[in-house]
């Protein structure tokens, strides 16, 4: 595969309020299947659930599964700090290549509407990229790109909401680079399913320098899991979900 330079990269993930307000973004041509490494859209959203359990545990857990299923009000976003995505993040581009997530296409056929393969071939598409590894640490921002080294220092930029075709909407969280450079993104958007401060567990990221045109990107979402990981590890988290 050809290296994308960080600089015009094919842009990363999610949504937004810009200082004065929050905007909404249309994704026509967005089935929002990408939304879940464990896709929502992909199978039943009707559980069994033990009546015996606390009415409050109940409600809570079908208020964060509809936010994650991407149903919420507007006044339930809110910022977040670049903190919630901190750690050391490697992308499961690889784990796809080699034949690792077969077991989660596999599973997916048994409740979409999509085969194995097909699947494969949507996820090829959207987890593609040279960015094998992210690091972040405060405000730095290292990209892992063919055996070099890529770090900027970034700032919060707000939010984006966006609506999805399907009726379900997804939140990109926004931080622009501090000081131009030719080698890194102006902008990278976070997504991943959360609308409120909470550490991540994995996201999809956009990176690109047109911070508008990202948000357009519905195609292609290189998706990290932290690095700390085994392929198998994450095959049994994206199942799970």
């Amino acid at each position: 595969m050809t290296a994308l330079p960080l600089k015009g990269a094919s842009v990363l993930v999610l949504s937004a309020l810009i200082l004065t307000g929050i905007q909404s973004v249309n994704a026509s041509d967005h089935d929002h299947e990408h939304d879940h490494d464990h896709t929502h859209s992909d199978h039943d959203h009707d559980h069994d659930h033990d009546h015996d359990h606390d009415h409050d545990h109940d409600h809570d857990h079908d208020h964060d599964h509809d936010i994650y299923s991407g149903y919420f009000d507007d006044d339930q976003v809110k910022d977040r700090a670049l903190s919630d995505w901190e750690g050391d993040w490697q992308s499961v581009y690889p784990y796809l290549q080699d034949g690792t997530l077969d077991e989660v296409f596999a599973h997916k056929a048994e409740h979409g509407d999509k085969t194995a393969e097909e699947y494969k071939a949507y996820y090829d598409t959207g987890y593609q990229t040279d960015v094998e590894r992210i690091v972040i640490d405060g405000s730095s921002v290292t990209f892992f790109e063919n055996g070099e080294e890529r770090t900027g220092e970034y700032q919060y930029d707000g939010y984006e909401i966006l609506t999805y075709q399907a009726g379900n909407r997804g939140v990109r969280f926004i931080f622009e680079l501090e000081e131009a450079s030719d080698d890194l993104p102006q902008y990278i958007q976070f997504s991943d399913h959360s609308i409120y401060p909470t550490d991540a567990h994995h996201y999809h990221l956009y990176w690109g320098d047109d911070r508008e045109a990202l948000l357009e990107e519905v195609t292609h979402w290189p998706t990290y899991y932290p690095s700390s990981l085994s392929g198998e590890e994450i095959v049994e988290e994206m199942v799970a979900h």
